[in-house]
């Protein structure tokens, strides 16, 4: 992030006060300068650090035919891209046609090429699939949406950042998950605390879940789907 100030540095004489006292005397201007150039650098560092986590990255779905699409928290398509709508892509494969909504990041329309085939993965409700990884044709793979985790800025988001934020153990909290009588698990999304996680029961019936880092499991709605 750059910054619009400029800082004169031209040179000029700064007269010692004729009576200064010991408190003036203690700090010398040195180390008022030194100080002054030091905090900068002490911020740019902090701020590659920050700049240095890892994103979070949803669990890989294999696709599915465009015909067999159902309301899911995390399903894939992969098809040619024939139709584009600004942000809105339409994806088509050999059973059928899927709208594809991108969000801001496909606001220019220019993620995807007509005629390109591309692998899109995502949250399908309402007749939309609200992509979440957008892999084209060149195997370029995109994330798209919020980064996940704490709010950006605060202390937990600079623990984060920095590595030193809470570890979840994933092994841990998917035998949490399954030990709840769910299975096909599918991490699609992280909180603070939490990840958001889509699932399925013992009867093959598509679930969201929200999944806390001490394991706890809740139910979530699933949009276009009748509660049980």
């Amino acid at each position: 992030m750059s910054d619009d100030k400029t800082i004169d540095g031209t040179a000029r004489e700064v007269r010692e006060p004729e009576a200064a006292g010991p408190a003036s005397r203690a700090v010398p201007r040195r180390t008022w300068v030194v100080g002054a150039v030091a905090l900068p650098l002490a911020l740019g560092a902090l701020g590659l650090s920050l700049a240095q986590g890892t994103p979070f990255q949803p669990t890989p779905v294999a696709p599915v035919a465009i015909q067999a699409l159902a309301p899911s928290g995390a399903t894939a398509i992969k098809g040619e891209v024939a139709e584009i709508f600004g942000n809105k892509f339409v994806v088509q494969d050999g059973t059928g046609r899927a709208l594809v909504e991108t969000g801001r990041e496909g606001e220019g329309g220019g993620l995807v090429a007509k005629g390109e085939t591309v692998t899109v993965q995502g949250r399908f409700e309402t007749g939309f699939l609200h992509a979440r990884v957008l892999t084209n044709g060149d195997g370029r793979t995109l994330l798209l949406g919020p980064a996940g985790g704490p709010p950006t800025g605060g202390l937990d988001w600079a623990k984060d950042r920095l590595g030193l934020g809470p570890k979840p153990d994933m092994a841990a909290l998917t035998a949490s998950v399954q030990a709840a009588g769910y299975g096909d698990v599918r991490v699609t999304g992280r909180g603070p605390r939490h990840f958001e996680v889509a699932a399925k029961d013992r009867d093959g019936r598509e679930h969201q879940l929200h999944v806390g880092f001490d394991g706890q499991v809740r139910e979530r709605p699933v949009p276009g789907l009748p509660p049980l």
